[in-house]
């Protein structure tokens, strides 16, 4: 008869979810409230205490940490081993524990409560129950765990229809994993904060202590986005040899605030484009971009998108700056805060580092790995009492799910332009607006509530360098006036999601305009 050990601070269904286990077999062994809860059901349990003949002590505090319990857990028998752990047991008398169900103390739920106290907070500090939990999960190939009320149904159902196997356990091992990091995470954020000694302590820093907890370096900042707003820059634990944290700032001042968050927005916009790609940033959205055969001509493209704008920008390559780059860049009249590449020529950082007046500022960050593979990011903002997540949008833009809605197809050159431009597009500030024409962006619209006037300001900044070009929108034309004002700027393709109630309205001011419109069915807003 295989044993399951029930332990569990919620006793939410736990009575109906025992007695489907012990109508497939299973025998019950339980503690304290647990137990009490299950006789008061009806059903047949053994006391923990009577199975490892070691009391409960400590009200409660220890109870479950016995060789009988864990050897019981973790011992590994079966076909697929030689019988150590079998032959281990049987010389200790340890029965197999074949399930293990435990809801974990309530830390999170005891410390949201107002007026809690360290020491209460602290008793609520599960130690068994994740110990059992990880023990289980980790002899998974075994013994299967439940770490949630949610999961009873869905585990006597596989009970009870054959499906408990190992793949189904590997899903509940992860799960469980999943519960004890977040536990344990939940209880080093709090433990971080009674690391505040008084409120002096509290007042040397801005920050709250659970940051430090959650990232291994914290690096202070002259300042945030302005100067009276105190700034550090954490690192991640997974942080890689090329992520931005970990660059090498080859030559300038040290990178602000505002130098950070401009970067990582300039480097996941390169990494974007085809190489040689190159990339102008100004406050968080690209004022150029373009591509070309080579880095210089890439970098003279994308400066000459907006070059009023670009002065005092930020710049990133996804190619390495050679001397024609370099000297292009120390043009008279131009001032550049930073310079993001996988790496410089010697004779190109000896240039950048001596000739222009701006020399002594200029930040040259080099990443080597610029152009590997991103691992998925998970995005974090904050709001007032709590914190947003999200996944980063950097999904493939899957080009071949396009759609041509117009009577037009786009011409080879207007498709290039279109593909650009959409890849620009993911990476301004919605609304956003991008027109394109041979590899560089002439014009772009960023955040405005109007999408028509993210339109008209890309028209004003193409100053007919749109003619012929492309245009791409992060979200639907909601009317045709926007798609109007294109025509009018002399674009010829456009590329937007779609979707707007309107979109026949749109398609047919296309074809009045003889322009071309493809629909991608994905949006790319960036707030």
């Amino acid at each position: 008869m295989p044993h399951a050990l029930i332990s569990v601070s919620d006793k939410t269904g736990v009575a109906e979810f025992c007695r489907g286990l012990v109508d497939a077999g299973y025998s019950l062994l339980s503690t304290g409230g647990t137990a009490k809860a299950l006789v008061e059901a009806g059903l047949d349990v053994t006391d923990v205490g009577d199975f490892t003949g070691f009391p409960e002590m400590m009200s409660g505090r220890l109870k479950t940490l016995h060789p009988k319990i864990h050897g019981g857990i973790l011992g590994r028998i079966g076909p697929d081993h030689e019988g150590e752990d079998a032959a281990v047991m049987a010389e200790h008398g340890l029965e197999p524990i074949d399930l293990v169900v435990c809801v974990l103390y309530r830390f999170e739920e005891t410390i949201a409560k107002p007026g809690v106290t360290p020491p209460e907070a602290i008793e609520q500090i599960d130690v068994g129950g994740p110990t059992m939990v990880r023990a289980a999960a980790k002899n998974h190939q075994r013994v299967g765990v439940v770490s949630a009320v949610d999961q009873y149904d869905a585990v006597l159902a596989a009970v009870r229809e054959g499906r408990f196997d190992a793949t189904f356990r590997r899903r509940l091992a992860a799960a469980a994993f999943e519960r004890t990091a977040s536990y344990d995470r939940a209880i080093a954020d709090y433990m971080a904060t009674l690391t505040v000694e008084s409120e002096d302590d509290a007042a040397d820093s801005p920050f709250p202590k659970v940051m430090t907890a959650t990232f291994v370096d914290a690096t202070p900042l002259r300042y945030g986005e302005n100067p009276h707003q105190p700034a550090v820059v954490y690192k991640s634990p997974r942080a890689r040899a090329d992520d931005l944290t970990t660059a090498n700032v080859r030559h300038g001042k040290e990178l602000s605030y505002n130098n950070l968050l401009d970067l990582d927005a300039a480097l996941n916009l390169v990494r974007d484009l085809p190489t040689a790609g190159a990339a102008v940033l100004k406050h968080n959205n690209p004022c150029g971009a373009g591509t070309a055969e080579t880095a210089s001509e890439a970098f003279l493209k994308a400066y000459s998108g907006d070059p009023v704008s670009a002065f005092g920008s930020i710049i990133a390559l996804n190619v390495p700056v050679d001397v024609a780059t370099a000297e292009a860049l120390c043009e008279p009249g131009r001032f550049v805060e930073c310079l993001l590449a996988p790496s410089f020529e010697d004779a190109a950082f000896e240039l950048l580092t001596t000739k222009p007046t701006w020399r002594k500022n200029v930040r040259l960050v080099e990443l080597p790995g610029l152009n590997g593979d991103r691992p998925p990011r998970t995005v974090l903002r904050q709001i007032t009492g709590g914190v947003l997540a999200q996944t980063a949008d950097e999904a493939d833009f899957n080009f071949d799910e396009w759609k041509c809605v117009t009577e037009r197809e786009p011409t080879d050159a207007e498709l290039r332009d279109l593909k650009f431009a959409w890849a620009v597009c993911r990476h301004v500030k919605s609304n956003a607006i991008v027109f394109a024409k041979d590899g560089l962006a002439t014009g772009v619209g960023a955040g405005q509530m109007s999408r028509l006037d993210s339109v008209e300001i890309a028209a004003k900044k193409s100053d007919g360098r749109a003619e012929g070009g492309a245009a791409a929108s992060d979200a639907f034309f909601p009317f045709r006036d926007g798609l109007d004002q294109c025509a009018a700027a002399g674009v010829t393709a456009v590329v937007h999601p779609g979707g707007s109630k309107r979109d026949d309205e749109v398609i047919a001011a296309a074809n009045e305009h003889g322009i071309a419109m493809l629909l991608t069915g994905v949006r790319h807003f960036r707030h």
